[in-house]
């Protein structure tokens, strides 16, 4: 590392309001003195200088990209005008001038952009959300704060309705395949309000399975050039909150018109297969433009139901479905695949959105039917458009060899010891770990540092296979209710099918894919952070006296991070509350060890703990460690200003 270095980094904001960018080169955190930020604000995008190597301290000199747009907060009166409170702490007050808000509104919870950013925050509010922290408000800032809007145009609004209202003609059936008379079924969640999806089964007199794969046909009524097209571009994925969705499309066509409802007829786009029953041998596919008729529709906990009795609605197609599922999620093992089951909570609510119960989501094996046919899908409609002058495809690198050396470390400390080949932890040794670490309190933790360990999957024109599938040819074709790629991969299937020439350029599909992965990252962030929100709602209505099994979920310079084991609510237990002990960071192993006991925190440890504090405007939790039932709580430190006059008695002592 040297002096005027430059690199680039998310800037972020520690809750002792000091900011640090961290350069992925040799993983050394710089500090950013508050007077050097340039304008910089929280997980921001900027370029760092090095402006000392031996106090590792940097300046931001650009901002290449921000994170939010605008902030959700109070709006509150001031001397000019408006004063807007950010609820995320790490953000400074944003001056409202008069013309940009309405007295009406102070003491509302309210959503602003940001119009200029030097010399200081300046916004405009451009939604009023109304009475502070209620549940509707939050949920919706939320989704406000990463760019997506509740409401849609009136204009898209119009075009869906009369789409709805027109319903299905003779001519848009005309030139179609028509799968009605064939057994067709959904599985879906039970609370789900939208059906991408269904399945066809029908025995050939050779005795092969005709297997369909039945896609909602969005790209039929979201044509280019429409307002619809327009708003899904820019949406480009539907978010999923705790307790709503915010859809891509307007639910005229999300939970109506292109929603696989049972016992109406349904306009599809189709990948028709034929296969061997005994091996799930691919020997003929079709795709293509269908009508359908789902018989009906299942539930994931209905149709394991009836596999598991083997017997009742569909029982020997379903038994079908399921053990062909089997023998695909077997191949795809055997080839390389990564298994990453991670667990889901889910939280029950009252009728004020506040979280009363928490739930983990089980995986059954209803889910991994409907995820091996999907993965089925879209792996074959991407190897046959391989030949075709491009394609969006859905694509996962191989990891990178600094993130390998890491975890090949953290394995170590969990006694898995391995070696790389080729700059890689071998597939077969993290299967066998990830399979063996399976009913252990390490395994979620254990699960989400492998992924971390990984590339994001992204879209892209550029086909260079999906590692964690390992697959070679890998899109996204099973979902256009919800993400725009896949209606992207339609509309080109088509083109290649009637070997008509694309309307657009690489270039131009290129872009809408970069812009779909950066939107489905925020539409990620803004899920977590509804979710944290709840958990830190959920802990907040608990016993301070109450002792928690938690897991240590990570660690740092100010202390260790613990998940609660049942909502999976975490927070972080400081240094000087893990008991009378010098505590020291390890960068290196991402633990904490206690200089005199010698004592180590790391990820994946079990240790119980008690809420030491909560506050959830700042959606912070702070625990505090618990050993043979006593907290290893730090006495209450003297206010700063009382701590530096008792240094300077002692120093006119001596």
């Amino acid at each position: 590392m040297n002096k005027n270095m430059t690199f680039e980094g998310t800037y972020s904001l520690g809750k002792n309001g000091i900011a640090y960018v961290t350069n992925k080169a040799d993983n050394t955190v710089i500090e950013i003195p508050s007077h050097l930020h340039k304008t910089a604000l929280h997980k921001d995008r900027v370029l760092v200088t090095i402006t000392n190597t031996t106090t590792n301290e940097g300046e931001v000199t650009e901002v290449i990209s921000r994170a939010q747009e605008g902030f959700v907060g109070i709006l509150e009166t001031s001397a000019n005008g408006f004063v807007l409170k950010p609820d995320n702490f790490k953000i400074p007050d944003i001056t409202v001038p008069e013309v940009y808000a309405e007295p009406g509104m102070v003491g509302h919870q309210v959503f602003a952009e940001i119009t200029e950013y030097e010399p200081r925050l300046i916004g405009r509010v451009v939604r009023d959300l109304g009475a502070p922290h209620s549940n509707n408000a939050n949920m919706y800032g939320i989704a406000l704060e990463q760019g997506f809007d509740y409401s849609f145009p009136r204009d898209v609004e119009d075009e869906a309705e009369a789409l709805e209202k027109k319903g299905i003609t003779e001519n848009d059936v005309r030139d179609r395949r028509d799968m009605r008379g064939t057994l067709t079924f959904t599985i879906d969640p039970e609370d789900a309000k939208d059906f991408d999806d269904a399945l066809s089964f029908k025995r050939l007199d050779d005795g092969n399975y005709e297997i369909g794969i039945h896609i909602a046909d969005v790209s039929h009524y979201v044509r280019p050039g429409t307002a619809l097209d327009r708003e899904a571009q820019k949406r480009t994925t539907s978010v999923y909150l705790v307790d709503r969705t915010i859809p891509m499309l307007p639910e005229a066509l999300s939970n109506g018109l292109c929603s696989i409802r049972p016992n109406e007829d349904k306009l599809a786009y189709s990948a028709i297969f034929e296969i061997n029953p005994t091996t799930g041998q691919v020997m003929n596919e079709w795709f293509g433009r269908t009508i359908i008729h789902s018989d009906k529709r299942f539930t994931y906990e209905e149709a394991q139901m009836v596999i598991d009795q083997k017997q009742g609605t569909f029982a020997e197609e379903l038994l079908e479905f399921n053990r062909i599922a089997q023998i695909y999620e077997e191949q795809r093992y055997k080839k390389g695949a990564l298994n990453f089951e991670t667990e889901e909570v889910k939280f029950v609510l009252d009728d004020e959105g506040v979280p009363i119960k928490v739930k983990i989501k089980e995986r059954i094996a209803t889910n991994k039917l409907i995820e091996e046919f999907m993965l089925l899908a879209n792996n074959r409609v991407a190897r046959y458009m391989n030949n075709a002058p491009f394609f969006v495809y859905r694509v996962h690198d191989k990891p990178e060899l600094d993130r390998m050396q890491t975890l090949k470390e953290f394995l170590a400390l969990l006694d898995y010891h391995t070696e790389l080949v080729d700059g890689m932890i071998p597939v077969k040794e993290l299967q066998w770990i990830i399979k063996s670490a399976e009913g252990t309190p390490q395994y979620e933790t254990l699960q989400t540092v492998i992924v971390r360990s990984m590339q994001k999957a992204v879209y892209t024109t550029n086909n260079i296979g999906h590692f964690g599938l390992a697959f070679d040819a890998y899109t996204h074709f099973t979902s256009p209710i919800r993400r725009y790629p896949d209606v992207l991969a339609h509309r080109l299937l088509e083109h290649v099918l009637k070997n008509e020439p694309y309307e657009e350029s690489q270039e131009w599909y290129e872009n809408m894919c970069n812009h779909s992965s950066e939107q489905e990252q925020r539409a990620v962030t803004a899920e977590r952070n509804s979710i944290k929100l709840k958990q830190v709602e959920y802990m907040n209505r608990k016993d301070l006296n109450e002792v928690f099994d938690g897991i240590v979920t990570g660690a740092g310079r100010f202390g260790v991070f613990v998940a609660e084991a049942e909502s999976r609510s975490e927070g972080m237990i400081r240094l000087f509350d893990l008991g009378d002990d010098m505590w020291e960071y390890q960068e290196k192993t991402g633990t904490v060890t206690g200089k005199r006991s010698k004592k180590t925190f790391k990820i994946g440890d079990s240790i119980n703990i008690k809420i030491k504090r909560i506050d959830v405007e700042k959606r912070l939790i702070d625990y505090v460690l618990v050993v043979d039932g006593t907290s290893q709580e730090a006495p209450p430190r003297k206010p700063r200003e009382e701590r530096r006059r008792h240094k300077g008695t002692q120093k006119r002592k001596q």
